[in-house]
């Protein structure tokens, strides 16, 4: 029975506080989700960061150093930051709380797109905070900058200067190619990991016969030298983290990525997702992975290796 990487996307920009109050804010909270989450079977942890004060999303050092050293003392879970961050940050802004951690893996999207959450905007008609609805009906006219350029920046400064490996997120076919040219230049070695993210508007549509063309061109391009994992933004998370299980590929739930356990029901926690998919993982015959194993499969540099 193959081994099988749980990650977990604890909070983030894609979602607003007030939408769900069990999605994480505060250090505390961030840290207390986390640590459940990591019992619970994640063998990685994405993170990202927030201003306690408005809810914010913030790439901030003093924000990543606030929960940061607490995670890593209470869990050997990998700790994998974003260097997406928000579609409304700089890339200078982005890379602020990743580049004084040094973490073991970082996040990397692969191309510019679209990036539309104004239909979130009919489940909800109250705010905690006064940035939330205009944020959400302005992100259709939202452009998530991710150029060739800003990619090589991040790989320069997070891989090769301080040794962090990639969660190469994907939205659509073409970032695959993009991620491939980089491959070409020699500024991505195996083994190579890719975050099959689906289900944003602006992206591929979260569809058993999209995942099955994304693996195929990901097989026509990398061969042997890559792993995948399967994320689905929204109510089809669990039905194609399964689909990718069965594929033989990874997965990753949290609650930056979906805000309910079931239909209609709110997740009270981080843990309640990976505790939901480690039981559909293993029903197939799946292996659950630790941290350490993770860090194997994926030549990561260690705990040792962090500024945190």
């Amino acid at each position: 029975m193959s081994k099988i990487i749980i990650s977990c996307a604890i909070t983030g920009s894609i979602h607003t506080p007030s939408m769900s109050p069990f999605l994480p804010v505060t250090a505390a909270q961030i840290t207390e989700q986390a640590i459940a989450a990591a019992e619970a079977g994640a063998a990685i942890l994405h993170l990202h960061a927030r201003d306690p004060d408005n809810g914010r999303p913030s790439a901030r050092v003093e924000h990543y150093m606030g929960f940061l050293p607490a995670i890593k003392a209470e869990t050997d879970a990998v700790v994998n930051l974003t260097t997406g961050g928000s579609a409304v940050m700089t890339i200078e802004d982005r890379l602020a709380g990743p580049l004084a951690a040094a973490p073991e893996m970082c996040s990397l999207n692969m191309g510019t797109m679209n990036f539309a959450l104004y239909p979130m905007l009919a489940k909800r008609t109250e705010w905690l905070h006064d940035w939330e609805e205009p944020f959400l009906r302005n992100s259709d006219d939202l452009v998530f900058k991710n150029t060739p350029r800003d990619i090589e920046r991040v790989l320069t400064l997070m891989g090769q200067e301080r040794g962090a490996r990639f969660e190469f997120e994907c939205y659509d076919v073409g970032h695959l190619h993009m991620l491939k040219h980089f491959v070409d230049r020699g500024l991505i070695a195996a083994p190579i990991f890719i975050q099959f993210v689906m289900g944003v508007l602006g992206g591929i549509a979260a569809d058993p016969s999209h995942l099955a063309h994304l693996k195929q061109t990901a097989d026509s391009l990398f061969g042997d030298d890559y792993t995948f994992s399967v994320l689905a933004a929204g109510r089809q998370q669990m039905a194609m983290a399964r689909r990718g299980a069965e594929m033989g590929g990874h997965v990753r739930v949290g609650l930056e990525d979906n805000l309910y356990i079931a239909h209609g029901q709110l997740a009270k926690s981080n843990a309640e997702q990976v505790e939901l998919v480690r039981g559909i993982v293993e029903d197939i015959g799946r292996v659950v992975a630790t941290p350490d194993e993770a860090r194997a499969m994926l030549g990561l540099k260690g705990r040792q290796g962090v500024a945190f």
